[in-house]
């Protein structure tokens, strides 16, 4: 069990950068898959990012493959997103979320534990 806590999002311009931070505090923190989701206004929840706990093993959503990196720091209980080259339809809440699986799962409902959300707007 994972409590999550995002942080880092804002406002940018198309192009830009932002880092997200997800902290984390539970006991097997390290032994959680942890993934980025994210919710475009009128749209559907949507998997964007997944790294596993072992090896670092990480899958991306092609939308934002290339442009996006999650990491993790398992001795600071924190993963990150690094989203680079923003578009103005990466605009959207932006959460993390944990998995109590080896594998990386791509829909939300394979998650168990979720952030409180951080809000990310890009403008063109």
């Amino acid at each position: 069990q994972v409590q999550l806590v995002e942080s880092g999002g804002g406002s940018v311009q198309a192009g830009g950068s932002l880092r997200l931070s997800c902290a984390a505090s539970g006991r097997t923190f390290s032994n959680y898959t942890m993934g980025w989701f994210r919710q475009p206004p009128g749209k559907a929840r949507e998997f964007v990012a997944g790294i596993s706990w072992s090896r670092g093993s990480t899958f991306y959503a092609d939308s934002v493959k290339g442009r996006f990196t999650i990491s993790r720091d398992n001795a600071k209980n924190t993963v990150f997103l690094q989203m680079n080259s923003l578009k103005p339809e990466d605009a959207a809440v932006y959460w993390c979320a944990a998995r109590r699986s080896g594998s990386i799962g791509t829909m939300w409902r394979e998650y168990d534990y979720w952030g409180q959300g951080t809000q990310v707007t890009v403008s063109s």
